[in-house]
């Protein structure tokens, strides 16, 4: 557990024990084994990558689709036995939930989830994924990963397929939930990325910059990766071509990175729902925490980097985000990520007043300093401004004088969850979009957008106003 003070106290510390020079060394191994030992970070040029050998690996992997497929699971016949055994070691050692996970509070971010429904698709897109855009190396990676802006689509489709999978009932605790699954398979993605960034293994970038430090003359050569020309059009050829300057960012896809993209799923997932006037209430906060610390767990992030209240999260999110604000690139990656996002979401949004509301939902949720750093600061028509602070302070104001006397009654989660069913629809449930989910997905998903035409905590009105809005409208357009 993090105690407060702690993470402060880590960042400021050397950099080969701080948190961004630190990495994941179970799936760091694997792919080591995989791939090879790599052209090492004093290396500037090399063979590059076997794209034969990541195809193949990206296929195992594939098959990892609920908790159950990886009891006892074995590599495919023909697969090389280095990367078999490789494989099977990993995940029987990467799918063990940690001994202090606790079934109760897991049950509980479950409820939570679901009885927010499509309000966590809204938080989703307008407040965690440009939160996790505002930490400019995160962005990088992103960024470079496929020219990240112009497959928006993707990324959004690829982070849905994983917190889906963790969040709905029994998705880390049952051999029919796909939660363990899908988080071991984004942990050994994370550790490919790290080994095609750096051309080697992390211990390799570490050794070398240490190498720097301990050189009087510190020449870069050993710790910074030069550009190469790319030598085909894939992620992978991209992601090796990039280039990194280890002594200057540490590692990437690394323990702070991690913890920081964590805290964007759950402290900002909550943090939102406050400022919309509907917290879910400390008992059910810290069970939502637990989740994604378990989850953590799972994706390889160490321990002390775990917050398990709201302040200890916040005091960690702040710290990194701090930290982050100093470490502008340029050219900067972000405000094209941001824009990109919002434009996406703009897509499913009719014209008018309306079509800015992705944007403002986001300036709301995130503030103005991140809005700046992502790009969303842009101009929007006062019409526009008015209409969105307007409907805010008198969602809130009716909130607050219904709520005594209909407890269950909310404008605000009402609004979210009809914007959050259509970009579900749309978005994610479209299977001619890129990044085709499984079906079986596909098909948990859709009984989750079915149910949540029902909202338990509201009134039958708002449940019956919901349903005119989401299911009737949706089967009169099919029907058109």
């Amino acid at each position: 557990m993090m105690r407060d003070g702690e993470f402060t106290e880590t960042l400021d510390s050397l950099p080969a024990a701080g948190p961004s020079w630190r990495a994941d060394p179970l799936a760091d191994a694997a792919i080591a084994r995989i791939l090879g030992p790599g052209t090492g970070a004093r290396a500037g040029s090399g063979d590059g990558p076997d794209m034969d050998l990541i195809a193949l690996l990206n296929g195992q992997i594939a098959r990892w689709r609920t908790n159950a497929d990886l009891d006892g699971w074995r590599a495919d016949a023909g697969v090389p036995a280095h990367v078999a055994a490789a494989l099977e070691d990993y995940v029987r050692a990467a799918r063990v939930l940690p001994g202090w996970a606790d079934a109760g509070q897991l049950a509980g971010a479950e409820r939570l989830f679901m009885d927010m429904s499509m309000m966590s698709v809204t938080l989703l897109f307008c407040a965690s994924l440009p939160e996790c855009y505002a930490v400019p190396d995160l962005a990088a990676v992103l960024h470079t990963a496929g020219q990240l802006e112009q497959h928006t689509d993707y990324r959004v489709r690829s982070t849905a397929a994983m917190i889906f999978p963790v969040m709905m009932r029994g998705g880390l605790s049952t051999p029919a939930g796909g939660g363990v699954a899908q988080a071991i398979k984004v942990r050994l993605i994370h550790a490919t990325i790290r080994h095609l960034i750096l051309r080697g293994t992390p211990q390799q970038a570490v050794a070398a910059t240490d190498a720097v430090v301990d050189d009087a003359s510190r020449s870069p050569r050993f710790a910074r990766l030069p550009r190469l020309a790319p030598r085909g059009p894939s992620m992978q050829e991209a992601l090796y071509a990039h280039g990194w300057d280890s002594e200057g960012r540490g590692l990437p896809c690394n323990q702070e990175e991690l913890a920081y993209t964590l805290l964007t799923f759950g402290y900002v997932f909550l943090r939102a729902m406050r400022r919309l006037g509907v917290g879910a209430g400390h008992d059910a906060e810290r069970a939502y925490l637990h989740a994604w610390n378990v989850l953590g767990h799972l994706l390889g992030i160490e321990r002390e980097l775990m917050p398990e209240d709201m302040e200890q999260a916040q005091a960690l999110f702040d710290a990194i985000q701090a930290r982050a604000r100093d470490q502008a690139r340029t050219p900067d990656p972000r405000p094209a990520l941001g824009q990109a996002l919002m434009a996406a979401l703009q897509r499913y949004i009719p014209a008018g007043l309306l079509k800015p509301f992705p944007v403002l939902l986001a300036r709301h949720l995130c503030g103005a300093a991140v809005a700046r750093t992502i790009g969303l600061d842009g101009h929007v028509g006062r019409p526009a401004r008015i209409a969105f602070a307007l409907g805010m302070g008198l969602t809130r104001a009716i909130d607050r004088l219904a709520r005594p006397f209909f407890p269950g009654f909310s404008l605000a989660r009402l609004a979210t969850r009809i914007v959050g069913y259509h970009f579900t629809v749309r978005v994610l449930m479209d299977q001619t979009r890129p990044l085709k989910l499984p079906d079986a997905l596909l098909n948990q998903v859709d009984g989750v957008v079915r149910a949540w035409t029902h909202d338990p905590q509201a009134p039958r009105w708002m449940n019956a106003l919901e349903r005119r809005f989401t299911v009737r409208a949706r089967a009169a357009t099919t029907q058109g």
